[in-house]
């Protein structure tokens, strides 16, 4: 929910980057595709080489430009549904790998078991936590709720991967079991939050096809 507070203070930093770029005639979409690929590639090839401090730092750099393709798009008149696809789109791969260089890196000279497992159940857990309201979504329900969105996602895994990589003991332990609780607390919020509200109705009925 941190996301939804935030995004105004960031749109006034943003502001005048927003106006220089609507004149050098950039595009939401572009940005998008900047802060995906950024992000994916600090990800796997500066946390999966166990340059922690570095990776997350380059990485929050990237994902700051998630809220950035946002306010260009708005000032451009409203974004499109292909960006609105290609945004979440690369939100997800952008997740991913930073799990994946977080896996990659204490499967191997890392070693550390405990990380690996504590990485690859939060990544499902935030999958599933995005893929609940975007179906409830799908079906004409809300469900904005839940402890650990995407913000407090990224705030969490890249804190204890900053702070691992500052030599910060069990940093990446501490923050990894607080988004799994988090997160296992949001995925109940949303089904309940979908079941209250799909009480009683039935999927509508697709006529076969003659």
């Amino acid at each position: 929910m941190l996301g939804v507070n935030l995004r105004p203070a960031v749109a006034k930093v943003w502001a005048p980057v927003v106006r220089t770029l609507l004149r050098l005639g950039v595009t939401a979409d572009a940005i998008t595709l900047l802060g995906t690929v950024g992000a994916v590639v600090s990800a796997v090839f500066v946390i999966g080489n166990g340059v922690l401090f570095w990776g997350a730092f380059a990485v929050t750099v990237f994902v700051l430009l998630d809220m950035l393709d946002g306010a260009l798009a708005r000032a451009r008149g409203g974004g499109s549904v292909f960006g609105a696809v290609l945004d979440s789109t690369g939100d997800r791969a952008a997740d991913a790998a930073i799990f994946a260089g977080l896996v990659w890196w204490f499967s191997g000279e890392g070693d550390n078991r405990m990380v690996v497992w504590l990485s690859l159940t939060c990544l499902v857990l935030g999958v599933l936590t995005s893929y609940v309201k975007a179906r409830a979504e799908g079906m004409g329900l809300t469900c904005d709720v839940g402890l650990v969105e995407r913000t407090e996602r990224l705030i969490l895994i890249l804190v204890g991967t900053g702070f691992t990589g500052l030599g910060i003991p069990y940093a990446l332990q501490v923050c990894l079991w607080l988004l799994l609780v988090g997160s296992t607390i949001t995925v109940g919020q949303r089904f309940a939050t979908v079941y209250q509200q799909s009480r009683g109705q039935a999927l509508p009925v697709t006529p076969p096809t003659p």
